[in-house]
């Protein structure tokens, strides 16, 4: 079954109101509320379901860490190889961003059972510097069972065999805590944590990438002028020119109120800054929707201001790369707003250097 974007708002919303906030949901509970939001199911499912004794028989069960803290809480990892590493490394196959971590700090390995043929998920920890827990016990070697929690470092995880509906579900919680609903772009907190891979992989690979910091200018002009309701389409209609100016691969967020973020992949700052205008052009040209009642042809008008920092040029700290996108941002602003003003000043030379086209 194939779940759209509509049909996961409604899955989230059912199941969210249904019962007391601590109540665990059977799979059967699960399929009573979804089956009210969802549209018919192919004829062939992969559930036989009796509703008179509550009889579910689930199929294609697939091995799974889910992280219940962190960064990426929430966020279902399939374990879908023989052999999967947990650690810091670049290369384990489930990266932590924990500094309690160590490089390959665990092992997952998928054995089959001589006896039943069943496949076994045994844990092992690789000589870790701060160890790995087992549901609370400092562990070697252990077999998984489903609901287990591996703690590595400050990072709790989850082993779970989850069926279709719950790896759908899983996926939409993690949506709502990492986007921002009005928008549907990263949240802060996400935009972060991708900020900070990607200054890890930058480094490793030894490729550039830029950030840009974002405002609407003038923006209280319009809820005052057209209302609450016409701020929040235009913040929607801003996050959508936004999206649509990147590429594959870049990120954007929403910090809050009609402040954006993003950073480009494998971008120089003469084609950020390129990248950039093209942002500022298409909000300026865009007629945005007025929210009245009867008057649905009604539109304005609203310009963006634009900061951007280059990585490793300005800085390869993450975090500064943003309080340097957000400087040069107050630097477009007093300059005149509706442009796009770089952190620091551009050599002549890089305006004209040929660059390579950015890799996809």
């Amino acid at each position: 079954m194939l779940l759209n974007f509509h049909d996961s708002a409604n899955i989230i919303s059912a199941l969210a109101n249904y019962g007391p906030p601590k109540k665990c949901l059977s799979l059967s509970e699960k399929w009573v509320i979804l089956e009210k939001v969802l549209p018919a199911p192919p004829r062939r499912g992969r559930y036989r379901l009796s509703m008179n004794d509550s009889e579910i028989i689930r199929r294609d069960l697939r091995p799974a860490l889910v992280f219940l803290s962190g960064e990426l809480i929430a966020v279902p990892i399939p374990l879908e190889r023989e052999v999967v590493i947990l650690g810091r490394a670049l290369e384990a196959e489930i990266r932590v961003n924990d500094t309690q971590v160590s490089r390959q700090h665990a092992r997952i390995l998928t054995e089959k059972n001589p006896e039943t043929g069943r496949d076994e998920y045994i844990l092992n920890d690789l000589n870790s510097r701060n160890g790995t827990l087992l549901n609370g016990h400092r562990i070697t070697k252990e077999k998984l069972t489903n609901g287990d929690k591996i703690a590595i470092g400050d990072t709790i995880l989850r082993f779970d065999l989850l069926d279709e509906i719950d790896r759908e579900y899983q996926r939409q919680i993690h949506r709502l805590i990492s986007h921002d609903d009005l928008t549907g772009l990263l949240s802060s907190r996400s935009f972060f944590s991708e900020l900070k891979r990607e200054a890890s992989r930058a480094t490793a690979e030894n490729r550039p990438f830029c950030v840009l910091m974002m405002d609407g200018d003038y923006f209280k002009g319009v809820n005052d002028t057209f209302g609450h309701l016409t701020g929040s389409k235009t913040i929607e209609e801003i996050g959508q020119a936004i999206m649509i100016n990147l590429r594959t691969g870049d990120a954007a967020a929403r910090f809050g109120g009609d402040e954006f973020a993003a950073f480009l992949l494998d971008a120089e700052l003469p084609q950020a800054l390129v990248a950039a205008e093209r942002i500022r052009a298409s909000v300026a040209e865009k007629e945005f929707s007025v929210v009245r009642p009867g008057q649905t042809s009604l539109t304005h008008h609203i310009t963006l201001s634009i900061g951007v920092s280059s990585f490793p040029d300005d800085s390869s700290d993450p975090i500064e790369l943003v309080e340097m996108a957000d400087s040069a941002l107050y630097r477009a602003k007093r300059e005149g707003r509706n442009r796009v003003a770089a952190y620091r000043d551009l050599d002549p030379s890089e305006l004209t250097r040929h660059l390579p086209p950015r890799r996809a």
